[in-house]
This record gives C-alpha cells, sequence and structure tokens, in this order.
C-alpha cells in the first residue's frame, strides 16, 4: 500500500503531514469505527477486510515515519534538533563529576565547622554541659 493511500484511508487529506501521534489517533478511531465485532453476522465479512486495509496502512504509515520519509517518499526527512542520545552517554562522567565534588566538599566544610564548634563548646563550657566528654 502507498502512502498517499493509507493517509487517505486513515481519514487525512493527501498533502497533509500528520506527526505520529494524530496517525496513531486516526488509527484508533478507524478500528473502533469497523471493528468487525462490532457489525452484525451479515456485514462481519466486509468489516474484516476494512479492518485489515486500515491496520495495513497504519502499519505502513509507521514504517514510512520510522524510516523518515513521510507519505511513502513524497516528503524530505528532516533531521531533529538537539543532541544525539549517545552524546550524553559518553559525557555523563564531566557532567556528574562537579555534583559530586559539590557534594564532597560540603561535607568536608561541614564536618570541619561541627569539629571547630564542639572544641569551642567544651573549651567554653566544660562542666556544664553533660552532653560533652
Amino acid at each position: 500500500m502507498r502512502g498517499d493511500e493509507a493517509m487517505e484511508l486513515l481519514g487525512f487529506a493527501p498533502n497533509s503531514r500528520p506527526n505520529p501521534s494524530e496517525v496513531k489517533a486516526a488509527y484508533k478511531r478507524k478500528v473502533m469505527e469497523s471493528h468487525p465485532d462490532l457489525f452484525p453476522v451479515h456485514q462481519k465479512s466486509q468489516a474484516e477486510t476494512k479492518f485489515k486495509q486500515i491496520s495495513e496502512a497504519y502499519s505502513c504509515l509507521k514504517d514510512c515515519e520510522r524510516l523518515g520519509n513521510r507519505a511513502g517518499g513524497s516528503y524530505v526527512h528532516v533531521a531533529r534538533r538537539g543532541a544525539y542520545k549517545s552524546y550524553s552517554r559518553h559525557n555523563q562522567a564531566l557532567i556528574r563529576t562537579p555534583f559530586i565534588l559539590l557534594i564532597l566538599a560540603t561535607i568536608s566544610f561541614g564536618s570541619l565547622n561541627a569539629s571547630r564548634a564542639y572544641r569551642r563548646e567544651k573549651e567554653a563550657c566544660p562542666s556544664y554541659n553533660p552532653f560533652l566528654p
């Protein structure tokens, strides 16, 4: 099945450019309208053929989207902007390092301040504080 036929079967205009979520929504809508279980016995064979055509149209459009050519090659693929997933995988150590250094610095400076405060309290009031040794 060609992409233009598939788009027409799912209810899109021949020159439209639906995104994947619109294609999926149109597929679900058409499937619910033509599901064979919703029709009487004498119309089931027609509903089954329509249902199969809709499923084939959806798989055709889904494959065209995945390959990057909408409507069976009538549109030019435009690359997405932004960083690739592989970019973030290689530099995770560079991203984590500053945060780890900040956490370690905070813990070390906090412990230094706590030990200083402990010594000052011990020198100022050695006998009045029962919690200090």
